[in-house]
This record gives structure tokens, C-alpha cells and sequence, in this order.
């Protein structure tokens, strides 16, 4: 109805197309013109043109735009990129996914009207942005670098500072629930023509897809959050079925942290969460997964080649190298224990050349606390901790009961994933906090008023 309304509202403006007409035709003359005089910069009119154009297709269609976003941004799409291109397409790529998020989110809040979100995230990062500016940078880190990653941090959360109406929101919640069976099946079509593999070989067999196992397990987490909202909401089969295809899919990722606490929020909210007059559709999740529990076990010593089968096995330890990584970032938060040292020191603790990085693949801290404890100190991170606690309470409390109860045991699995995982800094960031978003965008009593 939001929807329908923001579009009447549209279509009663003034009729402004002589006005476009006017613009273009400006336009090519003012190219044509510094084609003659300044040959070197002719293209400049037209390119504010074209990007004038885009913001206002854009503005048009936010929630087709809106929903493209967030599948590109589930799509792990530098990651593809990478391996299909080089190594120099991967940071591009990143900026591009991240700052359309950020132009989406203006243009959200240009629409649909801004918001003033007083325990975002988003204050904690500058605020450590500014005390780490102060103190002074680690050394390797610049300003720039520092701005940047202010930035990449900052954008996952921009979404919260608008007030999109139902419609965004339902169409973003329900894409996050299909964001793993169409990553899958994009990396399946690449697989066929050969330009490159789903499964990864890290400790036994992962389906990795566009991305990274640990990138798709993540996007499974959101989908299965997402799953279980909308469950819960209808009631129809649907959901179960594609609750349980991103289950599956999770488990062929053979990440141990996501799947562990996976099944401890649906468990929780199978168990807790009541649907009244839905006793059964609540049960049957349950009574399935205790049924397949043993049949896992015993297939843990059938199929050792795949991930977690090997880890059910072999009683693998740590496959990824945090105990090798954490000692250097405790050091390097010990020496400036307060303020820390500027957010994004934490891509600057171990060389990306190292020996160690060649054997584990990768430099990141692998524990958002200890990151954070490095970037910001302890006040940087106590008051991001806050902030999480106090945005999380704030934005849950008007929901419907459901919606807060799932919302809020979802959280807390979130704060425990953040000890072995980097939850903050990833494109996965940007599809979790962007559901929050729009599950938070569902408050009743504002939609009954845009109703009314």
C-alpha cells in the first residue's frame, strides 16, 4: 500500500519533461562547446548527465535497485572477479558493491525520509576514526587507508538511517533468504563451462560457489535468519523447504562456527518461540533434525572428503589458524591498550608477504573483539559493544513478538560468532546488517499509519 501511495505521489509531479529535454540538449552543447575549446575535458558534462540520469532511475525503481544490490553484494562477486580476471579486479569490486550501497541508502532516505538512528554502529567507528587520527596511525596505516576503511565499516549500517515502507522491506527480507540457492546456482553454470570450480579443497572438499566457503556460510546464516522470520510470519511451506535447502547448503560449507550456531537459533526458536496454532509446522524442523543427526554421524567416517565430514572423522582441530594469528594482534592492542591504533589497523598487523599469510591464506584477525580491541582500544571497543547492545534493544522493542524474539536471539548468536569470525568487515556485513534493516523497517505501528 506504501508503495502504491509513494508511486501516486510521483505520478501527480508536475509533468518535467520539456525540462529533461531542455538538460539534454544543454548537455550536448556544453560537450560540443569544450570539444572545441578544451577537446580533453568534452566528456565531463556528459558523464554528470549520465550520473544524474542513473540517480534519478534509481530513485524511480528503489526497490528493484535495492534488491539487485543486496544479490550483488551476496554474490561475492570480487571474489569471481578474481579468479577470472586477476588479483586487481578484487579491491575495485569491493568499492564498487559497497559504495552503490551507500548511494542506495542516500537515496533511501532522500525517498522515503531520513531517520535519526542515535545508537548506530556508525558513531563508534568514527569515534575510534577521530581518538585513533589523535594518537596517531600504526605505522603502514595512512590517513587514507583509515578513511577508507571508516567507510567500509560505516556503509553496512547506512540502511537504518532511512524509513523504507513495507514493500523494501519485504522484498529485501525475502531476497536474503534466496541469496545462497542463486549464488549456487550462478557458480554452478561457471562450473559447467569450466571457468571455475564450486568446491574448494581446505581440510576436505567446500562448496565455496561465487566465493569463499566461509563467505557462503555466512550468506546461509542470513538466509536462515531470513527463512525463519518470514516462517514465522505466514506460515507457509515454502519456507520450510527453503529453510531447508540453505541448511543443506550451509553444510556443504563445511563451516563449523555458522553451522554450530545455525542450529542452535533455530533450535532456540523452534523450542521457545511460539506460533499459536502452528504447534506442528514449529515442531517439524525439530523432529527431522533429530532424525538426521545420526545419520550424519555415522556418515562422518563414510564420505571423509568433504569438510565437515572430515571434522566429524577426524576430530579435526584448528583449520584455519587463529592460534598462529591472535598472538600478533594482542601485541600490537598491548602497546596502545586505551585508543588503539585507527580503524583499519587491523589489515596492517600482519604483513600481507609473510610467511604466514602464504600458509593460512589470509591476514584478517578472524575475531571482531580482537580487532576492534587493536583499532579502537578498549573505549573504542567498549562503546561499540554498547552501541550494538543499546541499537539492537531500540530497534527490536516495536517489532511484533516473533520478529523480536528471532531478531534478538539472532543477535546474540552474532555476538558469539564475532569471537572466531570476521563479521564486521566482509560483503557478508553488508547482506546481514541490510536484513537487519529491513527487519527492523517492519515496525507496525508506523506501516499502519502509512496504511491509514
Amino acid at each position: 500500500m506504501s508503495e502504491q501511495l509513494a508511486a501516486t505521489a510521483w505520478s501527480c509531479q508536475p509533468d518535467r519533461r520539456g525540462l529533461v529535454r531542455a538538460a539534454a540538449i544543454g548537455c550536448l552543447a556544453a560537450c560540443a562547446a569544450l570539444g572545441l575549446v578544451a577537446p580533453l575535458w568534452f566528456w565531463l558534462p556528459l558523464a554528470a548527465f549520465a550520473g544524474a540520469g542513473a540517480i534519478l532511475l534509481v530513485f524511480r525503481h528503489t526497490i528493484a535497485f535495492s534488491v539487485a544490490w543486496l544479490l550483488l553484494a551476496g554474490a561475492t562477486l570480487e571474489m569471481t572477479l578474481m579468479d577470472l580476471v586477476g588479483p586487481e579486479a578484487f579491491q575495485p569490486a569491493i568499492a564498487l558493491v559497497k559504495g552503490s550501497g551507500l548511494v542506495l541508502a542516500l537515496v533511501c532516505a532522500l525517498r522515503y525520509g531520513p531517520a535519526l538512528d542515535v545508537w548506530n554502529p556508525i558513531w563508534a567507528f568514527l569515534a575510534m576514526f577521530v581518538a585513533g587520527a589523535a594518537h596517531g596511525l600504526h605505522p603502514g596505516l595512512t590517513f587514507a587507508d583509515s578513511l577508507r576503511s571508516l567507510a567500509g565499516s560505516a556503509i553496512p549500517f547506512a540502511f537504518t538511517f532511512c524509513r523504507p515502507p513495507r514493500a523494501w522491506a519485504d522484498a529485501m527480507v525475502r531476497m536474503t533468504a534466496g541469496i545462497p540457492l542463486l549464488n549456487v546456482a550462478a557458480s554452478a553454470v561457471l562450473a559447467m563451462l569450466g571457468l571455475r570450480p564450486m568446491f574448494f579443497d581446505s581440510g576436505g572438499a567446500r562448496l565455496g560457489a561465487l566465493g569463499h566457503p566461509a563467505f557462503l556460510a555466512g550468506f546461509c546464516l542470513a538466509a536462515i535468519y531470513a527463512c525463519l522470520i518470514e516462517l514465522y510470519r505466514d506460515h507457509r511451506p515454502r519456507w520450510h523447504w527453503l529453510l531447508a535447502a540453505n541448511f543443506t547448503i550451509l553444510l556443504l560449507t563445511g563451516a563449523r562456527a555458522p553451522i554450530a550456531y545455525a542450529v542452535a537459533v533455530c533450535g532456540i526458536v523452534f523450542t521457545f518461540v511460539h506460533s499459536p496454532g502452528k504447534r506442528v509446522h514449529r515442531l517439524l524442523p525439530l523432529l527431522v533434525f533429530a532424525c538426521l543427526a545420526p545419520v550424519l554421524a555415522l556418515l562422518g567416517g563414510e564420505l571423509p572428503e568433504l569438510r565437515l565430514f572430515n571434522v566429524l572423522s577426524n576430530a579435526a582441530g584448528n583449520l584455519s589458524g587463529r592460534d598462529l594469528l591472535w598472538p600478533a594482534f594482542e601485541e600490537a592492542g598491548a602497546a596502545s591498550p586505551w585508543v588503539g591504533w585507527g580503524v583499519g589497523a587491523g589489515n596492517t598487523i600482519i604483513p600481507p608477504d609473510s610467511d604466514l599469510v602464504h600458509l593460512i591464506q589470509t591476514w584478517a584477525a578472524h575475531n571482531a573483539y580482537l580487532r576492534m580491541y587493536v583499532e579502537g582500544g578498549q573505549l573504542g571497543r567498549g562503546m561499540l559493544i554498547l552501541c550494538f547492545v543499546m541499537w539492537v534493544v531500540r530497534h527490536t522493542a516495536p517489532l511484533c513478538r516473533t520478529d523480536r524474539a528471532i531478531m534478538r536471539v539472532v543477535f546474540l548468536a552474532f555476538a558469539a560468532h564475532a569471537y572466531t569470525d570476521n563479521v564486521l568487515i566482509s560483503t557478508t556485513a553488508c547482506v546481514f546488517f541490510a536484513f537487519a534493516a529491513a527487519v527492523f523497517a517492519r515496525i507496525p505501528l508506523r506501516h499502519e499509519q502509512e496504511v491509514a
